[in-house]
């Protein structure tokens, strides 16, 4: 399946979606080394980790055709968090697929951000990309991103569960949970 999405903005009630900038790096930067953001993820990282990890993420972004925005509420905070799509590499039964995913600062939990912004990625993707579906994956532990996928109407799919081969055997993280939600007719 190929991919191919222009640099565009996304625009919901209350949020941009947009491009992410070298100017985001230092609230990027925050927002990772904050242990509640990356409790479900990995250790907090430092300013250099992060730099190779946006890095990464626009690489990514440049190679598919998909990443994640950058998410802004504007007029008050230039970058609250990412929320997108990205097409995975790692080994697992279920890539190649399209995943959604969203990291927020913990300062802008609980107001219904992500949701709102995932929901906006989700029509991009079914609308303009033609995706036929999206998943998304969490740790087991980690019930505020399950809610969201509930949200969203995601269907959760146990026999697509499996072990992040990127984590080491006994890591509490190492279980991922899968949803899905295909395209509207």
């Amino acid at each position: 399946m190929s991919v191919t999405a222009p640099p565009v903005t996304l625009q919901t009630a209350r949020l941009l979606l947009r491009p992410i900038r070298d100017s985001d790096i230092d609230a990027f930067a925050a927002m990772h080394a904050d242990p509640l953001v990356v409790a479900h993820l990995h250790p907090p990282l430092g300013r250099a980790e992060s730099e190779m990890v946006l890095d990464r993420i626009r690489a990514n972004t440049a190679r598919d055709g998909v990443g994640p925005f950058a998410v802004e509420l504007p007029g008050a905070v230039p970058f609250i968090g990412l929320v997108g799509l990205a097409r995975p590499r790692f080994d697992v039964p279920l890539i190649p697929c399209v995943e959604i995913a969203w990291r927020l600062a913990s300062a802008h939990w609980g107001r219904g951000y992500a949701p709102e912004a995932a929901r906006a990625c989700l029509d991009f993707g079914f609308r303009h990309l033609e995706l036929p579906e999206i998943l998304a994956w969490t740790s087991r532990d980690n019930r505020a991103s399950q809610r969201v996928m509930e949200k969203l109407g995601m269907v959760r799919d146990p026999d697509a569960d499996f072990d992040h081969p990127k984590l080491p055997l006994g890591d509490r993280l190492r279980r991922h949970l899968v949803w899905r939600l295909t395209r509207p007719a």
